[in-house]
């Protein structure tokens, strides 16, 4: 019996009926051959730690454009916290923690630079419509290893397309990583706009307070106790009413006050600008596009606006203005 035969034996004995187990994945587009080591998900976390997108998101905005501080965070720091709120709820529903961990990894590999703000660009401006959760499949898909993609299974699949809001997971740990993402971004970002000044702890209703907390310690512990204590041994992910009720309030509050705020979005259309012209660019010149790109347009008859999308929506913050700068702004000129 091999190392990774007798893990999915420990699966089958400890996780709830409810979990994903690793044995019985829908499987990869392309069979290859199983790990002797890793179950199917944990290899899953692994390809997408070491891919290319994964380590951009390290310089891509989450809320605040280009933050003048250490603390703000980043799409990656997100994506970390997203993470490990998910992990400690799996594992205490015991449920598969290394799918969910996989899930949450990968959710926002397909956003782009500026966050939400650049989103908007590209599905304003392309024809055919942009979204981060299509973006990041595609990401997995097909742009990772230089087309290749990265053969993922059918449930983290799953899991990265449908966590936003409107989605619909089919399995429990994707459900949790839907959940997961918006208490992390509720929670951090509040932090987030109380460091930027836009924000002041009072300044939240205290209808929320008094059911959630008064810090992100508080409201993190409640939002997490909650999912837990009403979710054990049953086949969804649930949290009580009142608490739901609460957690909706604040994310309310949250756009009206913080994602909306003037001041916090006062370098967003500067940003959209940019990222359209760049755009315009690209489909008038797609000979300027790397390599691996123009292979999608001329071997794999990817759309030529889809592929122009692909790459700014790879971009991090710096260099799409790079790229912008290079491209309109003029420079001295010398001998």
């Amino acid at each position: 019996m091999t190392i990774r035969e007798m893990a999915e034996q420990r699966e089958e004995e400890l996780f709830s009926n409810y979990a994903s187990l690793s044995k019985h994945s829908r499987g990869r587009e392309r069979e290859e051959p199983q790990c002797d080591i890793r179950p199917v998900y944990q290899r899953d976390r692994d390809r997408i730690l070491h891919c290319k997108s994964f380590r951009r998101l390290k310089h891509k905005t989450q809320v605040f454009c280009l933050p003048q501080g250490d603390h703000y965070r980043t799409r990656l720091t997100h994506t970390l916290e997203v993470a490990q709120t998910a992990r400690t709820i799996t594992r205490a529903l015991r449920l598969n923690e290394d799918l969910a961990e996989a899930i949450a990894l990968g959710h926002d590999l397909g956003h782009t630079p500026f966050g939400h703000a650049g989103e908007r660009a590209l599905n304003e401006i392309c024809p055919m419509g942009f979204a981060h959760y299509k973006q990041s499949l595609r990401v997995v898909d097909i742009l990772e290893k230089k087309g290749k993609g990265l053969n993922l299974t059918w449930e983290v699949r799953d899991g990265i397309l449908n966590h936003r809001t409107a989605g619909n997971p089919h399995t429990l740990e994707g459900m949790i990583v839907r959940l997961s993402d918006k208490i992390a971004y509720i929670n951090h970002d509040i932090d987030d706009a109380e460091r930027a000044g836009i924000l002041k702890e009072e300044e939240i209703p205290e209808e929320y307070r008094k059911v959630l907390g008064s810090s992100t310690r508080e409201r993190l512990n409640t939002l997490v106790h909650d999912i837990v204590m009403n979710s054990q041994e049953k086949p969804e992910i649930m949290m009580s009413p009142k608490i739901g009720d609460a957690m909706k309030g604040l994310r309310e509050f949250m756009f009206t006050h913080v994602y909306n705020n003037p001041k916090a979005k006062a370098e967003e259309r500067k940003a959209v600008n940019m990222l359209q012209e760049l755009y315009r660019h690209y489909c008038r010149h797609p000979e300027g596009l790397p390599l691996e790109y123009l292979e999608l347009i001329e071997k794999r008859d990817q759309p030529m606006e889809r592929v122009v999308c692909d790459y700014i929506a790879g971009m991090t913050d710096q260099y799409s203005m790079e790229r912008f700068e290079e491209i309109y702004i003029p420079k001295p000129w010398h001998l």
